[in-house]
């Protein structure tokens, strides 16, 4: 892996195997209602997904998917995971909420403890929207996450975070403009924020790989990085795949087409469970990074 500083995670994942899927509403740019899903191929591809992943060296378990809930195989939006603690996601839209409640059965049941951000009346809020990036959690703003539960997380989950507006209604989760592929490099769409936020990716990513909007729109910031693998949708632009190699990444493609029908990709499937906080926690921040409002949260 030379040049490569490894995350400090990503090496073990929750997956929802498609049993159900479909696309039964439009809750995103990508979903149309017209287009029938083939899922006897939306299983082959996760199945080749999954197995994709083991062979890049990741562990990944399973939560049965509800009948009832279609996107349910889109499991990154689940919550954040933060050691044993997880913070639930509170979803946009009616159509997604019985997913958050079947995933705080299952994390409970597999020994972790659970915090409902919806809980404090802040907003919606959704994990495709948030990265640990440097010494801060990394949370958009925009279409799926508002603004005001950015103060709940800081304070529920002890951090920093850092807000990036999301304006783009097409790239409407942050995981679909941002993909952290070591310590110091990122998969970025600028296109998908405003200024400000730009500013805020530029301050915390020393050595970003750019995209424009149409090399976003083939899913390949939605990708997922193990070590050095980067498991990437098939499609991915070749001067993205060259520029990751020639940093020594070793770049896995697999076919989900059927399951971007949906509006989601690969890092959409996928939900780390080895992640922890403590990079960016308030306690270990600078006094200058504490210095704005009462300490508990600092935007950039």
């Amino acid at each position: 892996m030379t040049g490569i500083r490894p995350l400090s995670w990503g090496r073990r994942y929750l997956m929802c195997r498609p049993e159900h899927f479909r696309v039964d509403y439009a809750i995103n740019p990508w979903m149309d209602v017209d287009s029938a899903v083939d899922p006897d191929r939306a299983l082959a591809q996760w199945d080749t997904l999954v197995a994709t992943m083991r062979a890049a060296g990741a562990e990944v378990e399973q939560i049965d998917q509800l009948a009832s809930t279609p996107d349910m195989v889109y499991a990154m939006n689940y919550g954040i995971v933060d050691g044993d603690h997880v913070a639930i996601t509170n979803f946009r839209f009616d159509q997604r909420r019985p997913e958050a409640e079947a995933a705080e059965w299952w994390f409970g049941e597999a020994g972790l403890r659970t915090t409902r951000i919806g809980d404090a009346g802040a907003g919606a809020f959704e994990a495709g929207d948030a990265f640990l990036v440097g010494d801060s959690l990394l949370v958009a703003a925009g279409p799926r996450t508002d603004v005001g539960t950015h103060a709940v997380l800081s304070r529920e989950l002890g951090v920093r975070v850092a807000t990036v507006p999301v304006v783009h209604p097409a790239l409407y989760h942050l995981d679909l403009s941002f993909c952290p592929l070591d310590e110091t490099r990122a998969i970025i769409a600028p296109a998908a924020w405003d200024a400000a936020g730009r500013r805020t990716v530029e301050a915390l990513v020393p050595d970003p790989l750019v995209i424009d909007e149409a090399e976003a729109f083939t899913f390949c910031a939605n990708s997922v990085v193990v070590d050095d693998v980067v498991v990437m949708p098939a499609g991915v632009p070749v001067r993205v795949a060259r520029r990751l190699e020639q940093w020594g990444f070793t770049v896995a493609t697999v076919d989900v087409s059927e399951l971007h029908k949906g509006g989601g990709s690969i890092r959409c499937m996928t939900l780390p469970l080895d992640t922890r906080l403590d990079a960016a926690r308030l306690e270990h921040a600078t006094p200058e990074r504490r210095a704005a409002g009462d300490g508990d949260l600092v935007t950039v």
